[in-house]
Order: C-alpha cells, then sequence, then structure tokens
C-alpha cells in the first residue's frame, strides 16, 4: 500500500514528452493532467499523463 508509479506528462499540443513525476497506485484514479510550460511550444499547456 502507498506505493506510486513513475508517469510522464507529454504536451495535449504537440506531444512532447517534457516532465517525470510520480503518483499513488490506487485503483480507478484519473489519469492527471496540469498546466505546465512546454519548451518546445514556448507556452504553459495542459500536459496529460502518457505512458
Amino acid at each position: 500500500m502507498g506505493e506510486r508509479v513513475p508517469i510522464v506528462l507529454a504536451c495535449s499540443v504537440c506531444g512532447e514528452r517534457n516532465y517525470r513525476t510520480t503518483r499513488s497506485r490506487k485503483v480507478g484514479t484519473k489519469p492527471i493532467e496540469l498546466k505546465k510550460f512546454c519548451p518546445k511550444c514556448g507556452t504553459h499547456t495542459q500536459h496529460k499523463e502518457s505512458k
């Protein structure tokens, strides 16, 4: 219990995989979506969890 799994956040505009982080392993949790800076786009965009 309480184990965390590594995930990668990808830009929803260009698809560039920019950030690595962790999240809990709970069953039924929604994928993480954060507004982060994308160096390729040069702006803050929505980043979604990808595998």
